[in-house]
């Protein structure tokens, strides 16, 4: 079982910082307003209105601006601003000590998968995949409200239509993953992730439909796929093809590469580059069940 940290209360501190890609302090007020309706005290951390080309500041500002936030023990959950590119930059220099001391959420999707991986795997602690307060304005209000449901410690249970495309069946196991594109890219790094006995979560955005494919038979082929207790696929959002089409879509490229495999498959669940990206907490044993409808909690 994984380290989970503390549910927020009412009067708790958070701080909105970026790892990654920059974003303006008028970018986040309609979700400090949020945040502050359900409570809490939210600060801001340095990161927030630096610029150095496309980051939130250079990786030494973006790396001590996280550090300090880790080591506050009056700060109860981190909530990564955007995401974008650039958390890999600093992801070896950040001591996590402060962390294992007063454990903290840490929120967020898409490039924040650095961060949910090396959490989850390494250090055992769980984590909240998220949408990111620069989104919030593009999101539902059930999105949004699922992020204040995992915080303050409710519980959530998502219920979603069947799709054709579903492999029916039960799962249980400690779920795990992220955006693809990421995972993708650490297979084989000091930042490997076991998946055997586990229910993995893929999403992606803006990908060829042939790196869909590339990425997939990467994690065939380095073990990923074969063990696992169950595969939820979120949104695949914005996908492209080339002039001589592939002929699948992602969906369908996705189904054919587990197809040998005997575990149930999610498809099309709510969470990843969309305005209904649901909440779900990784590092935590989630059970699935798949049939003429799907319910993940």
């Amino acid at each position: 079982m994984l380290l989970r940290p503390p549910y927020l209360k009412t009067g708790d501190t958070i701080i909105i910082l970026s790892t990654a890609r920059k974003v303006m302090q008028e970018e986040l007020a309609p979700a400090i307003r949020i945040f502050e309706s359900w409570g809490l005290k939210v600060r801001t951390g340095s990161t927030i209105g630096l610029s150095d080309n496309q980051y939130a500041g250079t990786d030494r500002e973006r790396l001590d601006d996280f550090q300090r936030a880790i080591n506050d023990p009056d700060t109860c959950a981190i909530i990564c601003a955007r995401g974008g590119y650039g958390t890999v930059r600093i992801a070896d220099d950040i001591d996590w000590t402060g962390l294992l001391t007063h454990p903290k959420w840490i929120t967020g999707f898409s490039d924040i998968t650095y961060l949910h991986v090396h959490l989850n795997q390494t250090l055992g602690v769980q984590t909240l995949h998220s949408s990111v307060p620069a989104l919030f304005h593009r999101n539902t209000p059930e999105a949004i409200d699922s992020i204040r449901q995992h915080l303050f410690g409710e519980e959530v249970s998502i219920d979603i239509p069947s799709h054709p495309l579903n492999r029916l069946g039960d799962a249980k196991g400690v779920l795990i993953g992220g955006n693809l594109s990421i995972l993708y890219s650490i297979t084989g790094t000091r930042s490997g992730f076991n998946t055997a006995g586990k229910i993995l979560f893929i999403e992606d955005i803006d990908e060829k439909l042939y790196h869909i494919d590339r990425m997939m038979i990467n994690l065939k082929r380095s073990g990923k796929l074969q063990d696992l207790a169950g595969l939820i696929v979120g949104g695949m959002t914005d996908m492209s093809d080339n002039a001589v089409p592939f002929g699948k879509s992602a969906l369908e490229i996705i189904a054919e590469h587990v197809a040998g495999f005997n575990y149930p498959v999610c498809f099309d669940f709510p969470a990843g580059h969309m305005a209904d990206n649901r909440a779900i907490v990784l590092g935590k044993v989630t059970k699935m069940k798949v049939g003429e409808r799907t319910s993940v909690r």
